[in-house]
């Protein structure tokens, strides 16, 4: 009915009353009380306005459909279906009890805070998922259910409890429609709990259909003559993986040789899956609906069943494989000056590690005279490395060298949380796939082929505006902002490192960056400084990759492929990427929030990244999580904002600015929600004005 409502209205724009609405739906009887009631659920919403007895649309409203994401702090994001743009920010008062994948409409005001696209949902076009997650909890011995995946805090009446017998303060799996309780997942501490909780909230596949494992045991182990012909044999090249100690998919490898001429001839040999995924097949079908591999702390999704991830596609060391190798020459300016494309084999000489190579780059005698016989060739690519990272840098490509948390575990148990640096090993194969990506993006565009490209918007104006006017006190200047270019932001970016506030000025220029993102149309990378760019180097776990390589194989061949809906796949695997990413890091974070519970009533110190209505957000500096330190807990003042950056007490003159560091004091933790509550230590009592 509300459909109905709602499509007269629209035709209607002098509104129309309650009975002139009974009378074109033909309602009569008790259907009279239903219409009156839906009118005023929707009156209620904002989805129409009522003047006198008469009905009508909100005048210039902007109804806008999309993907609701929820927030664990009670607010929640519309991600608008096939646009660029923002997301859409919603209050949690707004969010008419959608819940995380819902597709709903959004009443748009004109702007938000800070000038941000601001709504308020009207509508729940269709449900996301048929079951929700959240604690289970008991109200005068009735059943009740509070979901984490709302913007709302209200509690959930439940039908029944189903045949299963919960405790309250237990995870539990209920029926959205039918309000009963389908599985328990058990207590949040509990071994597991948290892994099964991400894995179901957002929806991610753990198995892969029988008729894929079935495809997947029917590949070759080996490889037939018939197989390698058309290839260009790379054997004979010394030819290495680097990757981390714990990796088992190798999907890339690396090879260079000096030529006569000085230059340098790099390859860049990739796992050639397309070759045993092919279109249509439930292989393809699988890796397309995952679109990625999944990496949670302990436990990994992968695209491709394990056969082909850990062995068959994976460049294991001294074994021959099929691979797709672009052969890339660069001047001694780092200049590419060729690049040629085959199908190929390769045999790895060895499997190395970041650990090892960074060891022969520092000068260990020990790794070095271990890996004698690749040092000069690693030698070589670590020359070719520093001159392809020093090229980008002028142009302006941004390079965020951020620590980032790795878990520290004994026995199964977490000890610590450590911080995790690239060093140089991890750059060199950094600029070796980025200069493989950008050769494939340029060859497939300068042949007029259909592709997925990888692109990177620039940052909104309003963003830059704001980045602008909070790194201006640190004595970080910034052009106009209509002329802010990443080159700009690569020289604050410069100026700030090794200084007290680099981390907050990092923090604050990826805030101004939007989502790179997979697109039909080349749009350029503007993180990269680079004009023309696609993923193309791990086609093992990402599917834009395998697409990639089944486009460059046929133009290889002289054909011209015609893929259909690249846009709707791009889209998918943008949305695929962003859901894996949140879910890695929403894990992370939940086991750090638990690891800090048995450290309340501790001393950290932390350093002001926010300032919001509730009060100060401060992130805790070797835990690489933030809470909240209160207004009440700021002292017996009235605070005010002065500027973007400072708030100051009005009667003390105490004042608190971004970027500054703080003692503070571990109160209270909610692992799940991720949420900690702070207080100031005595030994930060801010700065007087």
């Amino acid at each position: 009915m509300e459909d109905a409502i709602l499509a007269l209205l629209k035709q209607k724009k002098n509104g129309l009353s309650a009975g002139q609405l009974a009378g074109l739906l033909r309602l009569r009887g008790r259907h009279l009380v239903g219409l009156r009631r839906t009118l005023k659920t929707l009156h209620r919403r904002g989805a129409i306005q009522k003047k006198k007895d008469v009905y009508f649309l909100p005048q210039e409203a902007v109804l806008i459909r999309g993907k609701f994401l929820p927030s664990s702090r009670g607010f929640g994001f519309v991600r608008p279906e096939g646009q660029e743009g923002p997301d859409i920010f919603i209050p949690g008062r707004y969010s008419l009890g959608a819940l995380a994948g819902d597709t709903v409409e959004v009443r748009m005001r004109k702007e938000g805070k800070k000038e941000k696209p601001e709504g308020r949902i009207v509508r729940l076009l269709e449900k996301g998922r048929g079951v929700m997650l959240g604690f289970y909890q008991e109200r005068y011995g009735l059943p009740y259910f509070a979901p984490f995946e709302s913007a709302s805090v209200e509690e959930i009446p439940l039908a029944s409890k189903g045949s299963l017998d919960p405790s309250p303060g237990m995870i539990v799996e209920v029926d959205r429609d039918r309000r009963i309780i389908r599985s328990v997942l058990g207590f949040p501490e509990e071994p597991g709990v948290d892994t099964r909780v991400m894995i179901e909230r957002f929806n991610l596949a753990v198995r892969f259909s029988p008729e894929a494992e079935r495809e997947a045991g029917l590949l070759p182990r080996r490889i037939s003559a018939r197989e390698r012909e058309g290839r260009k044999d790379f054997r004979r090249w010394i030819t290495v993986t680097i990757d981390g100690e714990n990796a088992q998919d190798f999907d890339d490898a690396v090879s260079i040789r000096k030529l006569p001429s000085g230059n340098m001839l790099l390859g860049v040999h990739i796992a050639d899956v397309s070759h045993y995924v092919r279109p249509g097949s439930a292989l393809d079908r699988d890796a397309r609906e995952r679109a990625t591999s999944v990496y949670l702390p302990g436990l990994t999704l992968p695209m491709l069943p394990e056969v082909l991830s850990n062995d068959i596609c994976s460049l294991r060391p001294r074994r021959t494989r099929l691979t797709m190798s672009a052969c890339l020459e660069f001047d001694r300016q780092g200049r590419l000056v060729k690049s040629d494309f085959f199908p190929s084999l390769i045999k790895t000489a060895e499997r190395l590690t970041y650990t090892s190579v960074f060891k022969i780059f520092q000068g260990d005698e020990e790794e070095r005279r271990k890996y004698a016989a690749l040092v000069p060739d690693l030698l070589l690519m670590r020359d070719l490395a520093a001159r392809l990272r020093a090229r980008r840098e002028e142009k302006g490509s941004l390079n965020f060298d951020l620590l980032e948390p790795e878990l520290v575990y004994q026995e199964g148990r977490l000890m610590a949380i450590a911080a995790f640096e690239a060093n140089e090993a991890h750059h060199l194969i950094e600029e070796f796939m980025v200069a493989a990506n950008q050769a494939v993006a340029s060859f497939l565009s300068r042949n007029g082929l259909p592709a997925v490209f990888r692109v990177h918007p620039p940052p909104a104006r309003s963003d830059l505006e704001e980045l602008r006017t909070l790194l201006g006190p640190f004595g970080l200047l910034l052009p106009k902002t209509g002329k802010i270019t990443s080159s700009d932001l690569r020289r604050v970016l410069k100026q700030a490192e090794g200084k007290p506030e680099e981390k907050f000025v990092q923090f604050q220029v990826l805030r101004a960056l939007r989502l790179a993102v997979y697109s039909a149309e080349n749009t350029g990378h503007y993180g990269l400084a680079i004009d023309e760019y696609t993923h193309f180097t791990s086609p093992i776990r990402r599917y834009p990759d395998l697409v990639v390589h089944r486009i460059l194989k046929a133009a290889l061949l002289g054909e011209r492929p015609r893929p259909s809906s690249l846009s709707s796949l791009a889209l998918h695997c943008s949305e695929q990427e962003r859901k894996a990413d949140e879910a890695e890091k929403e894990l992370v974070e939940w086991r750090i929030y638990r690891f800090l519970k048995g450290k309340l009533g501790e001393e950290f110190e932390g350093i002001i990244v926010g300032i919001t209505r509730a009060g100060v957000v401060v992130e805790l500096l070797d835990y690489f999580v933030d809470g909240l330190v209160s207004w009440r807990d700021l002292g017996d003042d009235y605070y005010q904002q002065k500027s973007g950056r400072t708030l100051v007490g009005r009667r003390s003159g105490r004042a608190f600015e971004l970027g500054e560091r703080v003692k503070v004091i571990l109160a209270a933790v909610d692992p799940l929600a991720r949420r900690m509550t702070l207080v100031l230590s005595r030994k930060s009592e801010g700065k007087r004005k």
